[in-house]
This record gives C-alpha cells, sequence and structure tokens, in this order.
C-alpha cells in the first residue's frame, strides 16, 4: 500500500518548532515506507495546486496531512483528493501546529513528538476505507410555529416567494400579543391597524393559497432532518368553521354558558362560544369544551341552532386529530410572554384592587377591552392618581438577571395615554435604570418629563417598594420610608420566553439558555439559527424584543430557509455514519436512549436496533454505549483508532 505523507511547514508557525527533514527521515520506518512530501503553505491556492498535482503524479492509495487543525482545512484538503480522483476519506489530517508546535517549547521534543503522531495517523490510515456521500433531494416548504409578528412576516414571505407555508399558532387568533394593545411605542400607531394589512395579506391576499393556517393547534412531533422532516400536528377542534362563519355573533348571544375572559386578562366575561375579543381575526368564535353545558352531560345545540349559516357551520361534533406535514425547514416565532409579578414580594398583585401588570392595562387602553378603553379603578372611577413601577422582576437575581428592554419605552407610552386620557391625574414613575435605544425612542421620554403632573423616582431594588392599602382603601407606594398614595400601581414585569417554549426545546432538540430563551447558533453572527441546522429562531423566543426587530429576525429566517431550500436542489449526506451488526445486537435499546439525533430505532420483529443513516451525525455516542460491540462507527471504527494508539506509542 503507498502511502503519502504531506508536511507543511506553514510558514515559521511549525518550521520554528518541528524539523522537517528530520521527520523525512523517520518515515522511512514506518509501515509501507511512505513517501513525504513539504509545503510551506498547503492552504493557500498555491499550496493546493501543489498537493493535488502531486496526488496525481505519485497516486498514492493512502494520505496523510501533517499541518493544522482539522477543524481549518480537514474540508479543504478532502476536496483536493477529489480533485485528483481520490475518496477523500482516504486521508487523514494531524494537528501538529496548535497540539505540538504551538505548546511545546523545545524543538527535539516537538520534533519526537510530530514523527510519533505522523506515524499514528500512518498506522490509522492503512485501515481507513473509501465513503461516498449520498445525495437527497430536499423539500421546499416550511412550518412556522407562532403567528405574531415575526411568524406572520416569515409566512408570507416564503409563499410570496412561491413556497408553501405551515403556520402553526396555539391560540384562536393571530398576530400575538401585539394585536391586542391599542397603540405602540414609539410613534403611537394603532397596533391593529398597523398589523391588519399583514394579517389580511396572510388571510385572503393573493399568497394566502400558499399558507395552512392552523390555529389552536400545537406541534406535537418532528422527526427527519433538515430538508425532510416530518412534523405532526395536534389540531384542536375549534367547533366553527373558519371557511363558512361569516362572524355575524348570533351563535354567540344563544349560548348560554359563560366564564371569564382569558384574553381579556379575565377581565370580562365571554361565552362558551365566543369571539377572543372584537375585531380578531380570523373573524370567527371559538368553543370552550369545558365552558360549554355539553361538557356536564346536559343536551344543548343552541348555538348550532341560532347560526343563519346552516347547519355545518357549528360542528359541535368536531374531534381532535393529528395530522402530518413534511416540510424541509422549522421557523420558531412563539414570541414570549411576561413574568408572574405575583412572585415579586410587596407588590400586591393578586391580592390588592388596581394594582395591575402591564398587559391587563394594554386591554384596559384598548378600545375592544374590558372597559372599552376608558381608565377606571376597580370602582369605576377615574384614578387622580397612577404610580407606574418599572423593572418588576427585572435587573433582579431574585427573579430575571436581565434587562427586558422594551419595558421603559412601554411605561412612557402610557405615561402620555394617561395624560391623554386624564389631563389631571399625576404620574409617577419609580424606576431603576432607564433604557431608551434609537432614534425615536426619547420622544415619549421627553414627553413625560416635560409633562407638570409626571415625576421620576429612582430606586436601588425592588425591595426597596412596597405597595399596601392605606386609608379609605387607596393604595400607597412606599419607598424608603417615604410613602405616596396612588389610586391605580401600574406594574412593568420582565419578559420572559413564552408559555411552551421548554416543550418544544425537549421536541426539537433546540437547547436553551440560562434564561429559558431559545439558544441562537451563535448570538452575534447566527442569530437566526439554532443548533440544529434547519431549524431557525425568529422574534422574542430568542430575548426580549419590540416588533421592528422581530420582524427583522423573521426576514432573517426567511433569508436562510430560500437561500438553503430551492425546489429541486440535493443536499448531501455525510458517510461518517454508524451502523449496526445485527448478529451482534442484544436488543438492550441503550442505544436508543442516549442517542441525542433521534437517529436510532427498534426493530421489534427482529429485535434489534437500526441507524437511519440520514439522520446520523456520527457523534460515536452509541458505539461508546453499546455493551456488545454492536456498533461500528464509520471513519472512526476500534480497528482504526486502536491502530493509532499503537503508532504513537511505538
Amino acid at each position: 500500500m503507498k502511502t503519502g505523507i504531506y508536511f507543511c511547514n506553514c510558514g515559521s508557525n511549525i518550521a520554528e518548532k518541528i524539523s522537517s527533514e528530520t521527520v523525512t527521515g523517520a518515515a522511512s520506518s514506518f509501515p509501507d515506507q511512505p513517501y513525504v512530501k513539504v509545503v510551506d503553505f498547503i492552504c493557500s491556492e498555491e499550496g493546493k495546486l501543489q498537493f493535488e498535482e502531486s496526488l496525481k503524479a505519485e497516486q498514492p492509495d493512502r494520505v496523510v496531512v501533517a499541518a493544522c487543525s482539522p477543524r481549518d482545512h480537514e474540508a479543504t484538503f478532502r476536496r483536493c483528493l477529489t480533485n485528483a480522483g481520490m475518496n477523500p476519506y482516504l486521508m487523514q489530517m494531524v494537528n501538529i501546529r496548535e497540539q505540538i508546535a504551538w505548546v511545546t517549547e523545545d524543538p527535539a521534543i516537538a520534533t519526537e513528538k510530530a514523527i510519533q503522531a505522523i506515524r499514528g495517523a500512518v498506522c490509522r490510515v492503512r485501515l481507513q476505507q473509501p465513503l461516498e456521500k449520498k445525495q437527497l433531494e430536499v423539500c421546499p416548504d416550511a412550518l412556522v410555529v407562532g403567528a405574531g409578528p415575526a411568524g406572520m412576516k416569515a409566512a408570507l414571505s416564503l409563499a410570496e416567494a412561491g413556497r408553501k407555508v405551515t403556520l402553526v399558532e396555539r391560540t384562536p387568533f393571530i398576530g400575538g400579543l401585539p394585536v391586542r394593545f391599542e397603540e405602540l411605542f414609539p410613534a403611537l400607531e394603532c397596533a391593529p391597524c398597523m398589523l391588519e394589512p399583514l394579517m389580511g395579506e396572510l388571510l385572503h391576499g393573493d399568497h394566502a393559497g400558499k399558507i395552512e393556517l392552523m390555529t389552536m393547534a400545537e406541534l406535537v412531533e418532528v422527526t427527519g432532518f433538515y430538508g425532510n422532516f416530518i412534523a405532526r400536528i395536534r389540531q384542536k377542534p375549534r367547533h366553527v368553521s373558519l371557511h363558512e362563519c361569516i362572524g355575524c355573533g348570533e351563535c354567540v348571544e344563544a349560548c348560554p354558558a359563560v366564564t371569564m375572559n382569558e384574553f381579556n386578562s379575565n377581565a370580562s366575561e365571554r361565552k362558551a362560544i365566543d369571539f377572543a375579543f372584537a375585531g380578531v381575526l380570523p373573524n370567527a368564535p371559538f368553543l370552550m369544551e369545558e365552558v360549554c353545558v355539553r361538557s356536564r352531560g346536559e343536551e344543548c345545540q343552541a348555538c348550532k341552532d341560532a347560526c343563519p349559516m346552516g347547519e355545518d357551520v357549528v360542528n359541535l361534533e368536531e374531534a381532535c386529530e393529528i395530522v402530518e406535514r413534511r416540510i424541509g425547514s422549522v421557523i420558531l416565532a412563539t414570541g414570549a410572554a411576561l413574568y408572574d409579578v405575583s412572585r415579586v414580594t410587596g407588590m400586591g398583585m393578586g391580592l390588592l384592587p388596581d394594582v395591575y401588570d402591564a398587559l391587563q392595562f394594554e386591554r384596559m387602553l384598548s378600545s375592544t377591552g374590558p372597559t372599552g378603553g376608558e381608565i377606571v379603578t376597580a370602582g369605576g372611577c377615574a384614578p387622580s392618581s397612577v404610580a407606574i413601577i418599572h423593572c418588576v422582576g427585572s435587573l433582579d437575581d431574585a427573579h430575571k438577571p436581565y434587562c427586558s428592554g422594551i419595558c421603559c419605552q412601554y411605561a412612557f407610552k402610557f405615561n402620555h395615554l394617561i395624560s391623554a386620557k386624564l389631563p389631571e391625574t399625576t404620574i409617577i414613575h419609580y424606576h431603576r435604570e432607564l433604557m431608551l435605544p434609537g432614534k425615536e425612542a426619547h420622544t415619549l421620554f421627553h414627553h413625560a418629563v416635560s409633562n407638570r403632573n409626571s415625576t421620576l423616582k429612582r430606586y436601588v431594588g425592588i425591595a426597596d417598594l412596597e405597595i399596601t392599602q392605606g386609608d379609605h382603601g387607596r393604595l400607597q407606594v412606599s419607598a424608603k420610608g417615604e410613602v405616596t398614595p396612588a389610586d391605580m400601581v401600574i406594574l412593568c414585569p420582565a419578559v420572559i420566553p413564552a408559555e411552551g417554549a421548554d416543550t418544544l426545546s425537549a421536541l426539537l432538540d433546540v437547547g436553551r439558555d440560562s434564561f429559558g430563551f431559545f439558544r441562537e447558533l451563535h448570538g452575534r453572527l447566527d442569530a437566526a439559527q439554532s443548533s440544529i441546522k434547519g431549524i431557525y429562531l425568529a422574534g422574542a423566543c430568542q430575548e426580549p424584543m419590540d416588533i421592528r426587530s422581530a420582524m427583522l429576525e423573521g426576514m432573517a429566517t426567511v433569508g436562510h430557509t430560500l437561500a438553503g431550500l430551492q425546489p429541486g436542489r440535493t443536499i448531501e449526506i455525510e458517510p461518517i455514519t454508524a451502523e449496526v451488526d445485527e448478529t451482534h445486537c442484544a436488543g438492550c435499546h441503550l442505544c436508543i436512549s442516549v442517542c441525542p439525533y433521534r437517529a436510532i430505532s427498534f426493530d421489534a420483529g427482529k429485535n434489534v436496533s437500526g441507524i437511519n443513516a440520514v439522520l446520523c451525525h456520527g457523534c460515536g455516542t452509541c458505539v461508546t454505549a453499546c455493551p456488545a460491540g454492536a456498533i461500528t462507527g464509520h471513519h472512526f471504527t476500534n480497528a482504526q483508532i486502536m491502530a493509532e494508539m499503537e503508532g504513537v506509542l511505538k
């Protein structure tokens, strides 16, 4: 067997410590007496050309490249072997730069270490086998999880590019949290008005036919790999046809069952069959089965009988179903939620009347909310004084240590709206820090500080504040002994990951950071990608952010999807995978439990495990875990590794 060793001087990086002449002399004692070629910079264009020409001229059976880290240039040198007509997996790299030259002071010792490492590689490469990559067609369609601003923008943009999109939303409506607000910072634009064109295009526009919208649905399983995922989605029954309902509300009037409306922060009632809130899209009610009198065994079809569009619009027998969709990529746009401020001691949330969190106050401000946009206390009166407390749960090691970024801006938005509706109401801001990035954010802040009825007070920590009920039922805010009465208190909670992020993380093997947000591949360079190829992150599921940033993230995921998954395109599957020897498999299932990529399944008929080479990443976890030694890792067989160790130790 003819073996060629290609030694890279790497300028002085390697040559300064390791003698190529000594290595060349020692090679005569290696198995098969390989030839040695020395190149100054083998990764340079000239060096790669010399490498390829030498391979063509010498025609070795195996190749060892002694140079830098395989992370840097293993793929480069494999391409050179391919260009020279060789199988790229008949090469073994030795890292003599980082692992020897850079960490060994004595040149003599460094040279001896290099000889040992190269000898080990020569012994190993003799046992390496030619491997072939597989070509696989990809599916260009996408699954978007979450129909907030980021998810809607991504879905519509993909549809405009001709891709089919399945848009899964766990609530009965689209638009996310912002569609429940009245105005948005910094320019006080009407949130539903701003989002309505996007929602209208998504539901009824020229490209709506490319988008399959599934509300009241949840992702329950994803199998497969980049370009070829199979998603299983649980579709909960709405009991109202989105295609035939005209949104007249006759069924709502007829319904006898009443409960509190969670989409109005439980500040108003709703019927068992009802709209989430006024102006919601899709413009159709949904039935809460657990509230309907039928759940108690009573016979009732008042809603069905009241529908003027026929008996098929309301389907009381509709059941939950699991649907499957084949897609090439997944975009997670699940958004964020607000921290439960009842967990913050001394704030009185849930205990004292007229203490509201930011979402509850947003619904109070909204014309579609429980008070029709009027700011009133629990007693029905307009407050003469309002306290707004920033950073409730943020910048606090006992709760959330990070800054939520958007709270200061919406707090000053509240200031502006309160002043507009109630000009004589006094407003006090209790803040720790002020976070006002961007060229427009200062506007609302300056409006607040120039308002004669507005005051800003700084506090050090949330423990310095306490909200209690004083005389005549009024609230009072105590700050370092100073007590200030208030008719209403608004808490600005920390922004946290949306409900279900932990379940999706486990389902998709997408990591989360220490705060519970989905972890990016790289927070600066690849913020739209997760660690799993083909699964992308958009919007506030990564960190707190405003609508503008969320939509930009949505467009970033679209760019990745369109660039990587094109109709008719194939992707290459690496052949460095694991394989089960069925004659030795004991059927213990241990390999299945340790595989991080869900690449291993069990054949009950044969009582053996099997590995899907397309899903396998060649990590070797199953190889080391198998007690029977029945699994082999291609390109990293036991024989190859043992041969390398023996070569090093000679």
